[in-house]
């Protein structure tokens, strides 16, 4: 059974900073690209990072282009999302899968919460 597990999550005042972890399970993580993904109050869904597991090669939107780093650790099946100077508008429950998603494998992500 594939599965995605995100944590590192917080409450953070603006300008701060956060880890975000991704443990992917059940396939072997460099076969895939796999991206970082948030879901806002009242909006849609939006991809925010990936990375081409195999070579590492990292994509970034331009909502956080510059203040973030994604990078994986493909022996610990693991990925994960460095995030500099925090917005308020970055408040988001983030989640980590294949890029593109496939619906069943949405884990229960991690809150950020970023104060003004």
């Amino acid at each position: 059974e594939v599965q995605f597990v995100e944590s590192g999550g917080g409450l953070v005042q603006a300008g701060g900073s956060l880890r975000l972890s991704c443990a992917a399970s059940g396939f072997t993580l460099d076969a895939y690209a796999i991206g970082w993904f948030r879901v806002a109050p009242g909006k849609a869904r939006e991809g925010v990072s990936w990375i081409i597991s195999s070579d590492g090669t990292p994509y970034y939107a331009d909502s956080v282009k510059g203040r973030s780093t994604i990078s994986s650790n493909n022996a610990k099946n693991m990925v994960f999302l460095q995030m500099n100077s925090l917005k308020p508008e970055d408040t988001a429950v983030y989640y980590c899968n294949t890029k593109p998603p496939i619906p069943a494998y949405w884990g229960q992500g991690t809150q950020v919460t970023v104060s003004s």
